[in-house]
């Protein structure tokens, strides 16, 4: 009995060993499995260093040219959201600058803005914004809205200082509610600390899984899924499973101390838990990855159909996992279909405990997820494993059964 178990747990350590040389042996596995895991998140966010948008250009269309115009035309170019570049004669000028790309928004401050306002009547300020790019709209919109606030408080006030009342008195009665916004988790309202964290997750798992379909990919081209070398007795499938999954955790434990820890604090992103605490989430997202990537990769005969499926499905993980668009506003059938990848749960999960600083309590909805996923994955790769197991047999019977050699014709 001692001596099976031995046997068995030297088979899984040489099936480790066969496979982790056969990973850093291909070019294409160590470009994926580690030049990838890294490089790839730290060019990607490298373009989201600065978080937010500032100094956006606009122009402003000025038909009033009186002292309040003017002064509204100082205070929106003194926002840090924009920068007025030019001041046009006219809409039909600004609209060819916009058209050019040279600026993208317009504020148009209409004739008779400040004899309206004096007269006591309304006065409207139009903002043309480029809503095709999201990031810039909510710039440029968010500009001239606190800037026409800053206006509408201040004729508000001398309105009633006007009318007899002290300023602080009139200040309290224009302000009758004073809100206090504090923005938790993302104080700055950046956009790589929104998305980043996000797509770490994604590039772990993307990553994962292409480089499991090529080493996949290249066993089964050479007819052979394990090295027989060093093995006793019979091999089972649950060996295989046990030793190539060990290879791709341990890999990307190393990996992700890296892209989860140098470079994360490196970008300064929000921080409130201790790495080690999210450990346990960790490894078992990463054994979820490893047996998904087996029950994939077991079925393709090729490195390129497994590579080529792989980043086919990359788009659709991304939609999927809630970054692009809230889970919770995916259609229901929809939303079914994220939870077959681990990044679904696991994403939230590293959120609340990364960012928000939650516990291990505050994650175990996506925990139960992940775990399901560990034991399903872990069948459906047993299954599949086996599945290649007969299917190389077979094709090597085939390769090795003596071909007739018919004499030529008199």
């Amino acid at each position: 009995m001692w001596k099976k178990i031995t046997d068995n747990l030297q088979n899984v350590y040489a099936i480790f060993a066969a496979e982790i040389s056969e990973s850093f042996n291909d070019a294409g596995t160590v470009l994926i499995f580690i030049v990838a895991a890294i490089a790839y998140p730290m060019l990607y966010s490298v373009g989201y260093v600065n978080e937010t948008i500032r100094e956006i250009p606009v122009a402003v269309v000025d038909l009033d040219h009186t002292a309040l115009s003017r002064q509204y035309a100082r205070l929106l170019d003194a926002t840090e959201q924009v920068n007025i570049s030019c001041r046009p004669e006219n809409m039909k000028e600004a609209e060819g600058l916009f058209y050019q790309g040279k600026i993208h928004g317009v504020v148009l401050i209409p004739a008779s803005f400040e004899k309206n306002i004096l007269r006591g009547s309304q006065s409207n300020v139009t903002v043309y914004c480029d809503a095709g790019r999201f990031l810039v709209y909510k710039q440029v919109y968010t500009a001239a809205t606190y800037v026409t606030g800053l206006i509408n408080a201040g004729v508000e006030i001398k309105s009633l200082m006007a009318g007899g009342n002290m300023y602080d008195e009139a200040l309290n009665n224009y302000e009758a509610i004073s809100p206090q916004v504090f923005d938790v988790y993302n104080p700055s309202s950046g956009y790589a600390t929104f998305i980043v964290p996000g797509i770490l997750m994604i590039v772990i798992q993307q990553s994962l899984l292409i480089g499991i379909g090529l080493l996949f990919g290249k066993h089964y081209e050479r007819h052979k899924s394990v090295a027989t070398e060093s093995l006793r007795g019979r091999v089972h499938t649950l060996q295989i499973i046990l030793g190539k999954s060990a290879v791709y955790v341990a890999l990307y434990l190393i990996t992700t101390l890296v892209t989860l820890v140098l470079f994360y604090h490196w970008l300064s992103f929000p921080d409130k838990n201790n790495f080690l605490n999210i450990y346990p989430m960790l490894i078992m997202y990463l054994f979820a990855i490893s047996f998904m990537g087996i029950t994939i990769g077991a079925w393709f005969q090729k490195r390129v159909h497994s590579l080529m499926f792989l980043v086919f499905i990359s788009p659709v993980v991304f939609f999927l996992s809630g970054i692009a668009w809230p889970v919770e506003s995916l259609p229901g059938f929809v939303k079914v279909l994220g939870y077959l990848f681990p990044s679904t749960p696991m994403l939230p999960a590293f959120l609340k405990m990364r960012v928000m600083g939650g516990g291990l309590a505050s994650v175990r909805p996506e925990a139960i997820v992940l775990m399901i996923q560990v034991a399903a994955y872990f069948i459906l790769a047993l299954i599949s494993t086996k599945f290649a197991m007969r299917r190389n047999n077979r094709d090597l019977r085939a390769s090795a059964s003596p071909v007739e050699i018919k004499p030529p014709k008199k």
